[in-house]
């Protein structure tokens, strides 16, 4: 059976010439070395290998985002902003150059609004724009909440966008040891960027934009249960007038990326059957492959994802 559509694979920006000109970055051996570490998984700077991939498991497109050693939350709004433009084009080239097989999601530095604003005006006007990726967490000042992100959804919400929540680095240095800032830490930051926006009203709010969340929706698929029982009791500081969790759950997508039967279920549960659509994470170990989702489900994942 023929996948429609990979909502989650990754390629790297790498356009030397461009690249040496920017703060921190070096090209070494055919790979970008960033802020001192060398991303040197070769796969991420190859999109002819991701097609050849594509072919191998009968998908027919991909929605290619960067990965987070690439996202660079720590700089400043001008650095910001240049990295985000050469990463940018990198995506739309890569894009243009396999039109038939993949849809770039562009990289907005949403710890920087009024720069992600910027960016975002000149991309809803060029040809081809379908979406972008956010970071969730990577900074601990990073809150969905924000008041100051309303321009950007409201933006998003008219072009009817995607908008890909893949979590960013893991800011809790309890979770260093162990790879628990990916295994852990990851599926927590995606939780929290979620329930930041349920409990801020956005997807009510911006219905026309569709929110996918990275990891079969991290963490937050398990705790959104806990969520409803906060506003059903009026807890202290829970809103009283946006759509309860349980109902803005279904707002959201997420990709099938769960890791076990139980998990897969809850996410399907949760988001609606067809609102969990397939995702690789191409071309990293914590992925998955369209045999490996199979087997987590015995209905299967939606294979027919829109662009």
């Amino acid at each position: 059976m023929t996948i429609a559509l990979d909502v989650h694979a990754h390629v790297a920006p790498a356009h030397p010439t461009v690249a040496l000109g920017l703060c921190g970055v070096e090209y070494q051996d055919d790979a970008l070395a960033i802020d001192g570490h060398r991303v040197g998984l070769a796969d991420l700077y190859r999109a002819d290998r991701l097609v050849a991939w594509l072919d191998d498991h009968d998908i027919a497109h991909a929605m290619i985002s960067i990965p987070p050693p690439f996202y660079r939350q720590q700089l400043g709004a001008a650095e910001a902003y240049a990295w985000a433009e050469y990463v940018n084009r990198c995506l739309r080239a890569t894009a243009y150059d396999h039109v038939l097989r993949m849809t770039p999601l562009f990289h907005l530095p949403i710890e920087h609004p009024a720069v992600a604003l910027a960016l975002l005006e000149e991309l809803v006007t060029q040809a081809r724009f379908k979406g972008v990726a956010l970071a969730a967490g990577g900074l601990e000042g990073i809150d969905y909440a924000d008041p100051a992100l309303d321009p950007i959804w409201r933006m998003l919400d008219a072009a009817q966008a995607f908008v890909f929540l893949h979590p960013g680095q893991c800011c809790d240095r309890r979770l260093a040891p162990f790879y628990l800032e990916n295994l852990l830490g990851n599926p927590y930051e995606t939780a929290v960027a979620a329930t930041q926006l349920v409990m801020a009203g956005v997807p009510g709010r911006y219905p026309g934009l569709r929110f996918c969340l990275a990891h079969a929706g991290g963490l937050f698929p398990a705790v959104v249960g806990r969520l409803e029982r906060g506003f059903v009791t009026a807890r202290p500081g829970v809103p009283t007038d946006v759509e309860r969790p349980l109902v803005a759950a279904r707002r959201f997508s997420s990709d099938s990326i769960a890791h076990h039967p139980a998990a897969l279920a809850l996410a399907r549960d949760v988001f609606g059957p067809a609102n969990v659509i397939f995702g690789s994470d191409w071309p990293f170990p914590m992925g998955q492959a369209p045999d490996e989702a199979a087997k987590e489900s015995e209905s299967g994942i939606s294979d027919e994802g829109e662009l």
